[in-house]
């Protein structure tokens, strides 16, 4: 349905509109005294709602309740205040038309030119833990009717949407009124604003009926020698439209390249590495948000004392710390452990440690160049060692630090998406034991330990583990063997007595022969080839333990 056709010829310019009226209806109150007593100063008329005209006039300030200009009064607990044609005629006369002037003056209708609203505070409510009914209550109507209706008029009206524009407000009331591309731009942050708070609302409903975080319906196994079968019919548990918003926060300096331009958004219910603080250091870079989120789901796979150690997106060290260990010498054991897997790349890498650094783990970190170390805290006496290196970049991570539960990757043309892979309960005893002996106590641990540290090493992958630490990993080659060479090359002597894990199974018993020969003593995989039988004889024929997990976890 289109909307109304007009002359172009009919319009009148107009650059910059006095401020003479304005309407004002707020849920933050954040600087609205100042506001008000400033626009007041200036001979603004103000209009207003509820709780809000009565801060304004606890403030000192000349207020109108906006009944008086509909002539009907609040209604139903506040959920009718604003929607009349006496406030939003007022709002939408296109004042460049003569026509439209002439319309408000037949009507008895004052414009605005001035519209400041800001909306129920949907998404604190939700945070909270609030009853359905009362997130409800703060989905709000009114205030998304007001602040569309002004951004569509921006011709004649500024809309406010955040209390850090206020200052400029005030200026342009002083200097006489707001300028066509100030109430341009205001009209583009205030669409983000609402097209925001429609996002959250309707993710909330999708959680509501379970449009979220459902289970996938899909064969477990792999595509090497096996083909996937979908399952007929099955439920995505996706909701039909995917909506997104997030807010800029940071023009980064560059992006991959330094060719590339590239910028920080957080998403607002988000709790990782997006809403980190920097404490101190160089300024992040896009390279180094993507690796500290990679280091930061390493470290945070383990319930443990953990440290991962990340370069260009693959673990080049990942350790728990030895058990009976103080808290002080944890960290810092879990943190030498993990660098003395690769020292050379771990060289320039970025480290996610998932309890608090302490001196004796920054003891080990101030002579290792890093780009990047992210915890959940530092001691006092850590950060006062730590920042002595000028450009280490020291972050420390949101409290309740948690991944969403669907993942998004931009494809071009548009985006997937799929629920996060989540070790939910990990529980050895669900493995089968394919060949050999059963393992015992210290080597089934370091094989749930592989099995875990392998699911942040990008496939093909395999993770050569002892003692509770990675000692070689192979990982983004095109075939399973190429990634065993590797894994074995970088563990050297370390091979020898150490456990393996494959994030997904053997096609071929060629990847196994290479790890048997340089000595793994115990195997950990998912199981599901075609070949699994001539896999598993292979294993059996060199006399070491084999668990199947009937689980993959790929990581691209």
């Amino acid at each position: 349905m289109s909307g109304p056709q007009h002359d172009p010829s009919l319009y009148r310019h107009r650059d910059t509109v006095p401020l003479t009226r304005a309407l004002i209806s707020v849920s933050d109150k954040t600087g609205l005294t100042g506001l008000v007593q400033a626009l007041a100063a200036s001979g603004v008329e103000i209009v207003s709602t509820g709780s809000t005209a009565k801060a304004i006039a606890d403030a000192g300030v000349r207020v109108t309740e906006v009944s008086s200009v509909t002539g009907f009064p609040e209604s139903l607990d506040g959920r009718v205040k604003t929607l009349h044609p006496g406030v939003h005629a007022g709002i939408l006369a296109d004042l460049r038309l003569a026509s439209h002037e002439k319309q408000l003056d037949e009507l008895g209708i004052r414009p605005f030119d001035l519209v400041v609203v800001n909306l129920y505070p949907f998404r604190e409510t939700v945070a909270s833990g609030a009853a359905p009914d009362a997130v409800i209550e703060q989905i709000d109507i009114g205030g998304p009717a007001l602040v569309r209706a002004s951004a569509k008029n921006f011709a004649n009206v500024a809309i406010v949407v955040s209390p850090s524009r206020y200052d400029d407000i005030v200026a342009a009331a002083a200097a006489g009124g707001t300028g066509l591309e100030v109430r341009r731009g205001l009209a583009a942050e205030a669409f983000a604003h609402t097209a925001a708070y429609d996002t959250a609302v309707a993710g909330w409903f999708a959680e509501q009926i379970g449009g979220t975080g459902a289970a996938i319906a899909a064969d477990e196994r792999g595509t090497e020698g096996v083909s996937e079968t979908a399952v007929p019919d099955a439920e995505p548990g996706f909701p039909a439209t995917l909506t997104v918003s997030a807010d800029k926060t940071a023009t980064l300096r560059y992006g991959e390249n330094s060719h590339q331009q590239a910028a920080l958004y957080l998403a607002a219910e988000g709790h990782g590495i997006a809403q980190a603080v920097q404490l101190h250091g160089k300024e992040m870079s896009y390279n180094n948000y993507v690796d500290a989120d990679a280091a930061v789901r390493a470290a945070y796979d383990f319930t443990e004392p953990a440290v991962a150690i990340i370069k260009h997106a693959n673990p080049c060290g990942i350790a728990v710390a030895d058990e009976g260990l103080s808290p002080e010498l944890a960290i810092a054991n879990a943190h030498a452990k993990a660098h003395a897997c690769d020292p050379l790349s771990a060289f320039g890498g970025v480290i996610a440690a998932n309890r608090t650094v302490t001196l004796a783990m920054a003891e080990t970190v101030k002579d290792i160049f890093t780009e990047v170390l992210v915890a959940p805290a530092f001691e006092a006496e850590a950060f006062e060692l730590l920042k002595t290196k000028k450009n280490l970049r020291l972050l420390t991570l949101p409290e309740g630090y948690g991944r969403e539960a669907v993942e998004l990757r931009q494809i071009s043309g548009g985006f997937l998406a799929q629920s996060t892979d989540v070790f939910d309960g990990l529980d050895a005893s669900t493995w089968t034991l394919a060949t050999g002996e059963p393992a015992d106590a210290a080597t089934l641990a370091d094989l749930v330990f592989a099995w875990k540290a392998c699911r942040s090493v990008k496939s093909n992958a395999i993770l050569l583990a002892s003692g509770g630490a990675s000692v070689g990993v192979g990982m983004g080659q095109v075939n399973r063997v190429d990634s065993c060479r590797l894994a074995v090359s970088r563990a050297g002597d370390r091979a020898a007595g150490s456990v393996a894990a494959s994030d997904a199974f053997f096609p071929f018993a060629d990847g196994l022969e290479i790890l048997l020969e340089a000595g793994v003593t115990a195997v950990v995989q998912p199981g599901g080839s075609v070949r699994d039988e001539e896999v598993i004889a292979t294993a059996a024929k060199a006399g070491v333990t084999m668990y199947l997990t009937g689980e993959r976890h790929f990581f691209h």
